[in-house]
């Protein structure tokens, strides 16, 4: 950090020296001024660290992300000129935001530094999932994307009697399906248990259709393939999904006893049944404790990274 500023701050000072206005602020702390505003040194770290930069990475990216903060500067001057700053939407998202911050602070500070997990622990949860770690499979499969709509009766059944994708291909292209084309790999730690279990049982080469959403697959099943996680490997993720699984548990403690503490009045009588926010899966509007979402055994697998980080950012 100490190297990070002071580089930053000769950046400022060479900045500064380009003309008297500028030359006035602190040195060290202007980085720019955009029609009289300020960007700062503080304002240039926040985004380094929002943006995960890597020290190596630095020097380039701290030229993007100034850039990035004089863009932002204008475009929010033209809007202030224009007073969208006072329209009630965007009064009440600034107002919204700020809950919510304010809100993460707080659960922060309160069950943001949970002990680690100890190394028993560690242990205990990799021999309980094996299908994760030591018995992993992995799964290359072929398959074809098209909207949910196209997965008629007719093409089930063509699905059902077809010996390669290449039949499924033939038919779509007979009944002017548009179709997407990709091949995919999987593991048993990447997929809801039901899918990995039908694809353990099925031979190589067999085709079935699944649906997800607004679009439909059409996979073959290539190859199967033993994929064992040591437990050296996988000792930092489940490392970090304990961690998540505690502060998910020690913040829906933390709501229940302030909810218990606290003087609720329901003033309209349809929302007296509902549940508590806390109780929903998805309740954009409550601050989110980080997601216990299970590692998917390989510190390499990069789904399973995104599934943490989606976790993480409910305390960033």
């Amino acid at each position: 950090m100490l190297k990070r500023l002071f580089a930053l701050a000769t950046c400022a000072l060479a900045l500064a020296a380009c003309g008297d206005k500028q030359a006035e602020a602190p040195p060290g702390q202007a980085l720019v001024s955009v029609n009289g505003v300020e960007i700062t040194v503080m304002q240039l770290n926040d985004e380094l660290a929002r943006a995960g930069v890597k020290a190596a990475n630095e020097q380039a990216a701290s030229k993007q992300l100034l850039q990035a903060l004089i863009d932002r500067q204008l475009l929010q001057a033209e809007a202030a000129r224009e007073k969208l700053d006072r329209d009630p939407k965007v009064m009440q998202a600034i107002e919204r935001a700020r809950a919510l911050i304010i809100a993460q602070a707080w659960l922060q500070k309160h069950i943001g530094n949970l002990a680690q997990p100890t190394a028993a622990e560690v242990e205990a949860y990799y021999n309980a999932h094996p299908q994760f770690f030591g018995t992993r499979k992995q799964f290359a499969m072929d398959q074809l994307q098209l909207p949910a709509g196209a997965l008629t009766a007719d093409l089930k059944q063509v699905v059902d009697n077809a010996r390669s994708l290449e039949d499924v291909t033939g038919w779509l292209d007979a009944n002017k399906v548009q179709v997407g084309r990709s091949h995919v790999t999987r593991s048993t730690a990447d997929l809801a248990p039901a899918l990995a279990t039908r694809l353990l049982a099925m031979r190589e080469g067999q085709v079935f259709a699944v649906q997800e959403g607004a679009r439909a697959l059409v996979i073959a099943l290539r190859e199967v393939q033993d994929a064992p996680v040591t437990l050296a490997v996988a000792r930092p993720q489940i490392e970090q999904f304990l961690i998540k699984q505690r502060q998910k548990e020690s913040a829906s403690n933390e709501l229940a006893r302030l909810r218990a503490d606290a003087k609720i009045e329901y003033l309209n009588k349809e929302f007296t049944d509902a549940p508590a926010a806390g109780t929903q899966a998805a309740a954009p509007a409550t601050p989110a404790a980080p997601a216990a979402t299970p590692p998917a055994g390989a510190t390499t697998n990069t789904a399973a990274n995104a599934a943490l980080e989606r976790g993480v950012a409910g305390l960033k």
